[in-house]
């Protein structure tokens, strides 16, 4: 039986060559081809599509939001982001609304038709270059966080360690064994943390530090 997919871009010209190249494998069948969100959600009412090919920035409604509608009402559906952008927002808020990789549109035929089976079959696709502008933007997000605690509250570069493990919400024991400290010097870390912050608890002390990074 045939992959089902369905195509969602508003550039007609676009979409029909994907098509092609989709329906040049064996393996996947196009049942519908949609040139916006709300036209995507209105024909999966009636086919339900294995693997949506969406892009990502469309005038009705998005590919983030489109995608979300997609995953809450068909939870089993993959969605599989194609487009030109490869800004990190963009990825990351896609993954976040549930799609299941981010592909850019200068991608091959034969590698586009692997990623699609591949989506069906529950695996994540991220080539390279989409996964180091996530690592990348990860990197910012972590090194900004730091720079605003050391500031904040005179921390050292070994409390600032900490600190981001605590706001992450890794225990005692999981922070001493990520870091190879012994449990009693974890200890005297956090303590250490908790007057600096001024509070003698966890919670309060996570709340200070929500206060400083604004989440």
């Amino acid at each position: 039986m045939k992959i089902k997919v369905m195509i969602v871009d508003d550039q007609v010209i676009l979409s029909e060559g994907i098509r092609s190249v989709v329906s040049s494998s064996d393996s996947l069948e196009v049942i519908a081809v949609a040139h916006g969100g709300k036209e995507a959600l209105e024909l999966m009412e009636k086919e339900v599509p294995d693997v949506v090919l969406l892009d990502i920035r469309m005038p009705d409604m998005n590919g983030v939001v489109t995608t979300g509608e997609i995953k809450q009402r068909y939870p089993t559906v993959k969605v599989l982001i194609l487009t030109t952008f490869d800004d990190s927002d963009y990825i990351l808020n896609a993954l976040n609304n549930g799609a299941c990789g981010y592909l850019l549109k200068d991608i091959s035929a034969p590698a586009l038709v692997d990623a699609i089976i591949n989506a069906y079959k529950g695996d994540t696709i991220l080539p390279a270059k989409i996964a180091k502008k996530i690592t990348d933007a990860a990197r910012l997000v972590a090194s900004d966080r730091e720079i605003r605690l050391r500031k904040a509250f005179s921390l050292s570069d070994r409390e600032v360690e900490i600190a981001v493990m605590l706001y992450e919400g890794f225990n005692n024991r999981q922070i001493a064994s990520a870091l190879n400290l012994s449990d009693g010097t974890a200890r005297n870390y956090i303590s250490a943390i908790y007057m600096k912050l001024g509070s003698d608890n966890r919670a309060g002390a996570i709340a200070k530090m929500k206060e400083v990074l604004g989440s």
